[in-house]
């Protein structure tokens, strides 16, 4: 979506519900510009091209929140992008002692330039216009996004997009939320716009805005633990009807793109993947389609 989500309890919402997407559905294609499946021994551990010769080193933001990361500590394992991050290492060869996390802004995993990290893992949508200037992986985690409101409040009962429209929309800046309001929603008031998710959130607490939108997995945390006496309304997906994905993020023309692919896809096929979703993440029970 996306942006690092304020999330820092949804285990034990995962726990009460089913897988977030199948595994036939998680796994998307990245944008153009990403690398293919690369020969078997380009892939062997001694062979790959890394920042740091025999440390895979793999980049996301502080503090890093659950349910993506568990305790604000990545390298433990714990939660669904640390141990997706954990579980691609250990396809490349990699034991748990010989990965390095290292702290990355969210808007500076994917700028132009340079990176300190081979790859990075902190709920990054894989965008078109993104994928310029940096490279993805093949999609980890298919999202979509999702609209709370307090409880008893008109849009509240919403059943469609239409019952949005005329609704004040706090979304964070930056995000595929914000463009999702724009293409899907299309409100007829613009949406107030902040720099972070915490403060639209606040905003929705302190009545300032009718509805927030996030991706759902933020949701279910924000109604669960952040606001009280809030709902989900409902979830909807993006207007082209592609898929938003999150993707592992590489300095543009990492040749270990190919490899990561790889990874994704042998955990996607051994169904590994899917397991780890339904782990760590909530299913979409309780958020009903808004068309």
């Amino acid at each position: 979506m996306v942006r690092p989500s304020i999330l820092l309890a949804l285990g034990a919402l995962a726990v009460a519900v089913t897988a977030c997407a199948p595994a036939s559905d998680t796994t998307q294609a990245a944008p153009s510009g990403t690398a293919g499946t690369p020969a078997a021994d380009a892939c062997a551990k001694d062979n790959l091209a890394l920042k740091t010769p025999g440390t895979l080193t793999i980049g996301t933001d502080k503090p890093a929140y659950e349910p993506w990361f568990k305790d604000d500590d990545p390298a433990n394992g714990k939660g669904f992008e640390s141990a997706v991050a954990h579980a691609v290492a250990k396809r490349l060869g990699f034991e748990s002692g010989q990965v390095k996390w290292k702290t990355v802004k969210f808007d500076a995993a994917f700028a132009p330039g340079a990176k300190q990290f081979d790859f990075d893992v902190n709920q990054v949508s894989a965008t078109p216009e993104r994928a310029k200037v940096v490279d993805f992986s093949k999609g980890y985690y298919t999202v979509k996004q999702a609209v709370v409101a307090m409880e008893g409040s008109p849009v509240a009962s919403a059943a469609d997009l239409a019952g949005l429209r005329d609704a004040k929309i706090g979304v964070q800046v930056g995000t595929t939320s914000l463009q999702a309001v724009k293409d899907v929603i299309r409100p007829s008031k613009e949406p107030n716009v902040y720099n972070e998710q915490i403060d639209a959130v606040n905003a929705l607490k302190n009545k300032q805005v009718d509805a927030v939108v996030v991706d759902l997995p933020t949701a279910f945390y924000v109604t669960a633990a952040q606001v009280e006496n809030s709902k989900i309304v409902g979830q909807f997906g993006a207007a082209s009807g592609t898929p938003e994905v999150f993707g592992a993020v590489f300095e543009k023309g990492s040749p270990l793109v190919g490899c990561v692919n790889k990874a994704i896809d042998e955990l996607t096929a051994s169904g590994e993947l899917a397991k780890i979703e339904s782990e760590w993440l909530g299913s979409a029970a309780g958020a009903p389609e808004l068309k």
